[in-house]
């Protein structure tokens, strides 16, 4: 019960980072959900997740920066490669790829700067990937925060409006 209370305060924190309006803001309460989900990924013991989330964290803290080059197209690239050698170091099965291959949708969408581009990545290939992965390592604060994610996107996108959002920002 004590992992999925973990879980549960990465799910609220993630749900909130969808509010912010701007970018930087939503990666750094995004960086907060994912150590919360490290946590509680690798006391369930799925690995592969555990270390993705750790990468995604290093992401979230370097969009959510003022540094130049931890928001430029090389850090995405350097982020991406680190999850396949995750994947390559952790691998346990085909279910290893889930996390992975969620992960990098993410970091391309969010390198994009465009709020627009974020939430499509999140929405369609993340948080799908994310609940099947979820669902067969017992995470159920993960799946209540991939559902409770898809929710507050679409709050976003009613709220900000579709077209509001397809801006850059540096």
């Amino acid at each position: 019960m004590f992992v999925q209370i973990i879980g549960l305060i990465g799910t609220a924190l993630f749900f909130l980072s969808y509010q912010c309006k701007s970018n930087q803001n939503l990666f750094r309460v995004q960086l907060l959900s994912y150590v919360c989900y490290t946590t509680h990924l690798l006391l369930l013991g799925a690995v592969t997740g555990g270390i993705s989330y750790v990468l995604n964290t290093i992401r979230s803290f370097c969009l959510g920066s003022k540094w130049r080059f931890g928001r430029s197209w090389a850090m995405c690239w350097m982020i991406c490669t680190l999850q396949i050698v995750t994947l390559l170091v952790t691998w346990s099965g085909w279910i290893s790829i889930l996390p992975v291959a969620a992960n990098i949708a993410a970091t391309i969408g969010g390198y994009t700067h465009n709020a627009r581009k974020i939430r499509v990545a999140g929405m369609f290939i993340n948080s799908p990937l994310w609940i099947i992965y979820d669902i067969m390592v017992g995470s159920w604060a993960g799946i209540l925060d991939e559902v409770v994610t898809e929710a507050s996107m679409i709050i976003s996108i009613i709220r900000y409006g579709w077209k509001a959002l397809d801006r850059v920002e540096d």
